[in-house]
């Protein structure tokens, strides 16, 4: 029986996971802004919801303590909780950026500080990032949302290097489109200012994105489940893409790339004196 610490987990993909977790017979911290929305699970003695802010040090702390106090261990961290910002680069404020960063990155450090020092004195456990597939290819409109994601991307590289020794491993998920409320209107947000001379490149995003929202491709308990299968695997990935959309978005940068320095390799190689 694992023990699973999963921030995000009142909604959305982070209440998926919740729901596969205790369906294996697992035990989980449901960590959550709003606690209470963990009574939308099936009643379960090895459900334990938390008060969690991820932006708080203080929160992150204090859960993980309840989390040991209860269940003794925590072996799965899934770092879920973020939020969206749409809009051009240009268009987001210094605020806007700050929020953001806010939670999708400062956050999952102040969690897994808070988390590590259990796995070391156990000498194991398994941290999950979860990234997006725009953490590894950007598209107009999501670039600062994007900026937390190839961050987390980059801390979780180092991250795994550095406790890999401890016994400590570490997975960062890029789901694709879920069918989640990350794009309707309680979730998404939009940049504090709108620029005219973006409109045609901004605007059918926006649109996009709204029309979009409860029809996207992947259903987030079947996401939950492949997630769960890959991380608990003998051998998990580092990186685990979910849905096709990820699968093709990130085969495509990858080609980009080759092909990009395959062209410049002369242009690239010529510094060495």
């Amino acid at each position: 029986m694992a023990v699973w610490f999963i921030t995000g987990a009142g909604r959305g993909l982070g209440a998926a996971i919740v729901r596969q977790a205790l369906a294996r017979g697992d035990q989980v911290v449901a960590a959550s802004r709003r606690p209470e929305a963990a009574q939308d699970q099936p009643k379960h003695a090895d459900l334990l919801p938390v008060r969690l802010d991820v932006t708080s040090e203080s929160d992150a702390v204090t859960g993980v303590r309840a989390a040991v106090e209860r269940f003794g261990r925590i072996d799965f961290l899934v770092n879920n909780a973020g939020r969206s910002l749409l809009g051009a680069v240009e268009e987001a404020t210094a605020s806007d950026v700050q929020e953001v960063f806010a939670t999708n990155l400062f956050g999952v450090l102040a969690v897994t500080r808070a988390v590590l020092p259990v796995m070391r004195h156990q000498g194991s456990g398994t941290v999950v990032n979860i990234g997006s597939m725009g953490g590894f290819a950007q598209s107009p409109g999501w670039g600062v949302y994007g900026a937390t994601k190839f961050a987390l991307e980059g801390i979780s590289e180092a991250l795994a290097a550095e406790v890999k020794p401890l016994g400590i491993r570490v997975t960062i998920v890029e789901p694709g489109s879920f069918r989640t409320d990350f794009l309707d209107s309680t979730s998404l947000q939009s940049a504090s200012t709108s620029i005219e001379d973006y409109a045609a490149t901004i605007d059918p995003i926006r649109a996009a994105s709204r029309s979009r929202s409860g029809s996207q491709a992947n259903d987030p308990d079947l996401g939950a489940l492949a997630l769960i299968s890959a991380v608990t695997a003998e051998t998990p990935p580092f990186r685990l893409p979910l849905g096709r959309d990820a699968v093709s978005t990130i085969e495509h940068k990858i080609e980009s790339v080759r092909s990009e320095l395959t062209e410049w390799r002369s242009i690239s190689e010529s510094t060495e004196a």
